[in-house]
């Protein structure tokens, strides 16, 4: 093996490194967030998913489109998870 591949190049000043920063600071402990995360964990899990959450998302970054109604919301959400069309591979509802 080359020597040229064992060499390893090393910063010069690695020993002016005092502390790392975090890039964004840790939020406060909630026990409402916490419990808004399980319930929204627990949904995903078993398919069925946050229309609400959707209507924030659109409304900040599509505010130009038009949303899904709920029971369309829905219906993309199970054609997604279930797709019913020939030749389409997906996710198995057994």
């Amino acid at each position: 093996m080359s020597d040229a591949i064992r060499r390893v190049a090393r910063p010069a000043r690695l020993n002016n490194i005092t502390r790392c920063q975090p890039l964004v600071a840790p939020a406060r402990f909630s026990w409402r967030r916490l419990w808004r995360g399980l319930q929204q964990s627990f949904r995903l899990m078993v398919g069925v998913h946050d229309y609400q959450n959707y209507l924030q998302h659109m409304q900040h970054h599509h505010p130009d489109l038009t949303p899904m109604s709920e029971r369309e919301f829905h219906r993309y959400c199970l054609d997604a998870r279930f797709p019913s069309q020939a030749g389409k591979l997906g996710k198995c509802p057994c």
